[in-house]
């Protein structure tokens, strides 16, 4: 925890901006310097006004910054969302400006693809590995019957591995391998061999280190410059980074890379919206030229490329597993306060709850999407 919760919040000046702030928060459940947990307590005078000129970027910086607290920002963020001021919370200058560069400029170009892995994969395994659980999986776990983190996730990997059908021998390419989590486990215990790319350095390394001894190649590549041919294919976490620009590219070239009788797993934060744009304080300091897919652009972008055979939404789960993440993060923080800033506490505390809210408003989905290449017969997804 940090210094300022022994700190008293201040009374907030009777100012227009705070009046205004007060009446958007009216009806939400939510009051600054309230009494409930997921009130936040104001401790700069000039939190209102920032945050009506910022919208949802002032509201996170000026957390960074130290200017609020609040003891269940999860739950603010849900009670914000489900009050409407989500989209509402992001001024037009910001969805003005990501929608000029997204249309003049190729946001996830090869030369910008690994910018997020530079600024955020490549932060410090030290971090991550305190965060997530051995796996090192950095994606939704699967809570259908799991009580810890570590249950979700190697259920998760389990479900990936049953919904693609691997059997011994076959040859998988792992799409955005991350720490080698999906690569490790199905070489492991599916007898698979497996080609995992990312676009993090630290990511490869460490995967190269926990894969070490099974039949699995590491690269740090980006998937367009993938040739070879595979009998599965896997995607876990990785399309958020491709772009709206560039997902018949992907498609393309997963349709390419697939064996005829292949099947091509998809897992994926998915946006309740098609529009293009992104939260400009995730933007700026989490995951830079991001983008979340909708169903319609999904659909309209592997049409003509792939078939579609089942497509699951367990997005409920995200909202438990970052809130495991946040749990492991406080707890271990101490092991690593030494190597980094109280605002990179800040900013990542403040990440990951916002995100549990956002999962829990449903303003947020997790799908699954299973594809084939229109192999004969019937599927049947496991769950």
């Amino acid at each position: 925890m940090t210094s300022d919760h022994r700190m008293a919040p201040i009374a907030l000046p009777d100012t227009r901006a705070c009046r205004v702030l007060d009446t958007l928060l009216d009806g939400s459940g939510v009051a600054l310097n309230g009494n409930h947990p997921w009130d936040p307590q104001i401790y700069h005078p000039d939190f209102c006004a920032r945050v009506l000129r910022q919208g949802t970027l002032g509201l996170g910086e000026a957390y960074m910054d130290g200017w609020w607290q609040c003891e269940r920002i999860d739950e603010m963020a849900c009670r914000l969302l489900n009050h409407g001021l989500g989209e509402r919370a992001k001024t037009p200058a910001d969805r003005l400006m990501y929608r000029l560069q997204a249309g003049f400029i190729n946001l996830q170009s090869k030369a910008r693809a690994y910018i997020v892995g530079e600024r955020h994969y490549d932060l410090g395994n030290d971090l991550f590995e305190r965060m997530l659980d051995p796996t090192m999986c950095y994606s939704c776990g699967y809570w259908k019957a799991a009580d810890t983190l570590h249950q979700a996730q190697l259920a998760k990997l389990e479900l990936a591995c049953r919904k693609l059908e691997l059997a011994p021998g076959m040859r998988v390419l792992d799409i955005g391998c991350g720490w080698g989590s999906f690569a490790e486990h199905a070489a492991r215990y599916h007898g698979v061999e497996v080609t995992g790319i990312t676009i993090s350095r630290e990511q490869a390394r460490l995967a190269r280190e926990r894969c070490e001894g099974l039949p699995v190649d590491i690269r740090l590549q980006d998937y367009r410059d993938l040739a070879g041919h595979f009998d599965r294919i896997v995607s876990i976490g990785m399309f958020e980074h491709v772009g709206h620009r560039n997902y018949p590219t992907y498609f393309d070239t997963v349709a390419h890379l697939l064996a005829h009788d292949g099947l091509f797993l998809l897992h994926s934060i998915g946006s309740n919206r098609s529009d293009v744009g992104a939260d400009p304080w995730v933007d700026r300091y989490i995951f830079p030229n991001g983008q979340l897919p909708s169903i319609r652009q999904i659909a309209e972008a592997s049409e003509g490329h792939l078939i579609m055979e089942d497509w699951q939404n367990f997005g409920a789960d995200y909202d438990t597993t970052l809130m495991a993440w946040l749990t492991n993060f406080d707890a271990h923080w101490h092991e690593i306060a030494d190597r980094y800033s109280e605002r990179t506490q800040r900013m990542f505390r403040y990440y990951l709850s916002v995100c549990a809210g956002a999962f829990r408003a449903r303003e947020l989905q997790l799908w699954q999407v299973l594809f084939s290449r229109g192999r004969p017969g019937r599927y049947d997804a496991p769950r």
